[in-house]
Formats: C-alpha cells, structure tokens, sequence
C-alpha cells in the first residue's frame, strides 16, 4: 500500500472539496438543461447559475451583477487587460502600468502595444514601489492619459500581500482605472476589505477547492467591457458567450460560500501551520532565505532556498518521499526554470535557482508539516554532507 503522501501544492491547486465535489455530480445528473432555455429545466439550470453568482460575489464583497464568469484566471486576466475596460466618466485606457511580479497571464497575456505597457519595479520583498507608480501617474495625468494599473492583491509564488487599498487611493487621485488579479487572495484575505476600490478583479474556481476550468470577472460599479471577450450568443450579460459551464459555476459558488465561511479561522490555522514549517526549515536549515519574509503575506504560503539546493533535485527527491511542493509559479508547462518574480526582487540567480514553494490549503494538518519537514531534513542532511566532503 502506498503511504499517505503530503499535498503542499494549493497555489498551484487545490483538491476539489467534498462538498464542491457532491454539488457538482448532482448538477450534471439534475441539471441537463441549457441555462438560455426557457422550459423548466432550463430554468433550473439559470436558476443554478444564479445562486452561484450571488456566492461567488459575496466572496469579494460585490454585488451578483458584477461577476461575469470565465473559464478560469487567465482567461479574465487577458479580457480585462485588453483595453476594453471603461469606467463612466474616464477616457478609455492608453497605457497599462505593471508590477514586477505580476502572473504571466498579466504579464504576457494583456493586449496593449509594447510601447504603452510599463512594468514597474518592486522592492527587495516583493513590494510594489508606490513612489515610482505615483510619479507615473501624475506625468501620465498631466499629459492628458488615462491609465490602467494591474496589480495582484497577493503573489502566487512568494504570498506577498501587495498594499492595495494604497493603489487603489493613487489610482483615484489620478483618474486611473484599477485591476487586480485576486486569483491567490480570495478565500484566504478578505478580498473585499484589501480591494474593495478595484475597476475589476480576477477570480479562479479551482484555487479555492473548485474543479479546474472556471473563473470570473468581478466589475466594479459603473464599470464594464466595452465590447464581447468571446463574441457569438448573449450570454454573461453579452460578455462571454457559450453555454455556461453549469457543474463548474455550481461548484465554483459551493466553494467560495465555504471559503467565506471559514475564511477568519482557516487564516488563523493556516498561518501557525506555515510559521511552524518555517521556523522548522530555519532549524534543519540554518542558511535557509524567506522570501518576503520582510512583508505581509498570505498566510498559507512559505517560499524558501537554501543556497546549493537544486529546485530540480529538491522536487524529485520530495516527490519520491512522498511531498508534493513546487518551485513557484505552475504556469510554465511543468519546466523548472528561474523565478521571473525573484529576479525582479533582486534576488541572486544561484539562491532562485534552490527556490522551493510551500502552500497550504483546506485539507492541509499538522501531520502534512511535518512529513515535509521529515523529507526536508533528509534532503540537506545530503547537502551539508556534500558540503563536508567537499571542504
């Protein structure tokens, strides 16, 4: 029998609650209907559809007009940042301005041409520099240009909590619009105290113990895309069309409802089972670095090195002790390859190259730390004797 192993993986994804899992069968067995049918059994997927609206919104603080779902993070991050953002009374966007350590689907996926995009720098923690967006925005402001500033509530490598209700008061001070990837915060922060000025905000089901595959774009009031992400019937208000994803959108509420729920605890649990593992890496590992340990961040997340640790033997070698961890971000095609969002931290390419990240979940115990700590000592125990040997 294989032994129990240990998932130390939910910012990459979490496993689909039990609860989530059981709403889900029941919608594809009890709701065959198509949501844009009038007879009953339509309706009682519209109806399905709805309740999750209302779920999902109470989770950011918005109201159920606000949230348009998507396929999932990505898919919301790049219609938002396609320049098709308008908020009553502002012009429409000319020049995108981007943390550092945005998410490539920031990154990479918005559609302004390169010489309206500006990526601006972060601090040696991971903190967005506010002085160099306020200098930004008051020449942009002065030349007469509206912008749009992506910022995410909370990085999805180093947990780091960026401070948005800062942003969002420069934003408004100089007429910009704001968008904040919340992918990595929702369920863990309250979303709707950190960011409650945002134009738009990104949301991904499957962060938060829903299945892969849906998300959602929350609008801020007055705020709307101007015209179709995906052009072809009416549905999400004549934003996204497609017959919804009904099992999907019903598991993405069921989560986000239990999310909400235990959101004030699980921050508690989570945040002493983190400390525990770090304060634990620090004793095994003396030399160990904490990235943005000079910061607020995510209480689920501990992204660590130890220098002439390997993230690619580190991962094998956790993986056949039976730990699941990463070495960052999951969206580079299962490549191992040096943190985009530690080098721009400054953080020496040999340490980034060690960077292992720890994140914690729904279902994750005591018994999880300490099989990984169980497997980490076994790890740079071979280290430091190599280090011996070598001397």
């Amino acid at each position: 029998m294989e032994r129990a192993r240990a998932y130390l993986d939910h910012n990459a994804t979490s496993p689909v609650r039990p609860e989530v899992a059981e709403a889900v069968a029941r919608a594809l067995v009890e709701l065959p209907g198509n949501p844009s049918s009038v007879h009953r059994e339509g309706r009682a997927a519209r109806s399905a559809i709805e309740a999750a609206r209302a779920k999902v919104a109470s989770l950011v603080g918005a109201a159920p007009s606000q949230v348009v779902f998507t396929s999932g993070g990505t898919e919301a991050a790049n219609a938002v940042l396609s320049g098709a953002l308008r908020r009553r009374g502002l012009r429409a966007p000319a020049r995108l301005l981007m943390g550092a350590t945005e998410h490539p689907c920031c990154l990479q996926g918005h559609r302004f041409p390169a010489d309206d995009t500006e990526v601006l720098p972060v601090d040696a923690d991971g903190v967005l520099r506010l002085d160099v967006l306020e200098t930004r925005l008051a020449t942009l402001a002065t030349e007469g240009v509206t912008a749009l500033v992506s910022v995410q509530a909370a990085n999805n490598e180093t947990g780091i909590v960026q401070p948005l209700a800062r942003v969002a008061a420069l934003t408004c001070q100089y007429g910009a619009l704001l968008h904040s990837d919340a992918v990595q915060a929702a369920g863990r922060i309250s979303v709707g105290r950190n960011i409650f000025s945002a134009d738009a905000l990104t949301l991904s089901g499957h962060k938060l113990g829903a299945p892969k595959g849906v998300g959602a774009i929350v609008l801020g009031e007055g705020v709307t895309l101007e015209s179709a992400f995906l052009r072809g019937g009416g549905q999400e208000a004549r934003l996204r069309a497609g017959t919804e994803n009904v099992p999907g959108i019903v598991g993405f509420g069921v989560a986000a409802e239990l999310a909400l729920a235990a959101m004030p605890a699980e921050a508690v649990r989570l945040a002493t089972l983190r400390d525990a593992i770090e304060a634990g890496v620090r004793v095994r590992a003396p030399d160990a670095v904490v990235f943005g340990a000079g910061a607020e961040r995510l209480p689920n997340t501990l992204y660590v090195a130890v220098p002439g640790l390997k993230a690619e033997t580190a991962l094998i070698a956790l993986d056949l002790d039976g730990v699941a961890v990463s070495s960052g971000s999951a969206c580079a095609s299962g490549k191992v390859s040096r943190s985009g969002v530690l080098a721009a931290m400054g953080v020496d390419p040999a340490l980034s190259a060690g960077a292992l990240r720890v994140s914690l979940g729904w279902n994750s115990r005591q018994d999880d730390g300490e099989r990984f700590l169980a497997a980490f000592d076994r790890l740079v125990s071979s280290l430091y004797k190599r280090r011996e040997r070598a001397a």
